[in-house]
């Protein structure tokens, strides 16, 4: 099964992944506070199908300017008004992000070196960091973005994010964090990843949930202990030429 997987993560992580992948995106900049930025809000709406969220994404950014950062720092969030943004994510829900994000950067040089400060080693750990800063930030507790079970979350669109901040092969994934190694890195759950997970009889679990994620999460670390969520792109590589058929 090793051998299997690591020959569909060479046929999918290239360079020609970019192109039709939300990673396009925070790969668009250079400064480390663009990127993260970028990297969270593209993940989170990163669900339904693949255009769509393309044009969401080019849609969301274009609200942001040349520096979604820069756009952070002046408060332009307080200009958006309630139109919507991806399906059920709509501008209130992007400025409750971004608020919390300015409250981060007042205190600190990026989200990394905030999270460092705070010691993270899992996804879990950092989703409630997270929220108690957009939560503090806003005085609401309306977060679409991380909500209040998500200790109990697969954390699907969070983990996205970590895989393209903290992975750095060279090839797709931007590598730019040091909060985490990529040997903490857990897969990106969703349902086609979990359907095609258990056809292989890697994962027993049936619900989509955390226990599922640290499950699979665990044997893709038996064959890779160094960085087990580059089978992320076997997974999902997989499963659309099972889509396709």
């Amino acid at each position: 099964m090793k051998d299997f997987l690591d020959e569909q993560v060479q046929l999918i992580n290239n360079k020609a992944f970019i192109t039709d992948d939300p990673v396009q995106f925070p790969r668009r900049y250079e400064r480390v506070q663009d990127i993260e930025i970028v990297a969270f809000t593209v993940s989170t709406i990163a669900w339904g199908k693949r255009s769509m969220i393309l044009r969401s994404a080019e849609r969301m950014l274009a609200r942001m300017g040349e520096s979604p950062y820069e756009y952070v720092m002046n408060e332009t969030y307080e200009n958006l008004e309630k139109a919507n943004v991806h399906r059920t994510f709509f501008e209130p829900d992007l400025a409750f992000m971004l608020r919390g994000f300015k409250n981060i950067y007042a205190n600190n040089e990026s989200i990394d070196t905030f999270l460092q400060k705070n010691n993270v080693s899992n996804p879990w750990q950092i989703a409630a960091i997270l929220r108690n800063e957009l939560v503090s930030a806003n005085k609401s507790d309306s977060s679409r973005f991380l909500s209040a079970n998500a200790e109990k979350s697969a954390l699907k669109r969070l983990n996205l994010a970590l895989r393209w901040l903290v992975r750095n092969d060279g090839i797709v994934d931007l590598g730019v964090w040091k909060c985490l190694t990529p040997a903490q890195l857990y897969i990106p759950l969703d349902v086609h990843v979990g359907n095609v997970a258990r056809r292989l009889g890697l994962l027993q679990r049936t619900q989509n949930d955390r226990h599922a994620v640290e499950e699979l999460t665990a044997v893709l670390r038996s064959f890779c202990p160094a960085d087990p969520v580059k089978y992320d792109y076997a997974l999902f590589g997989i499963g659309v030429m099972e889509k396709a058929k």
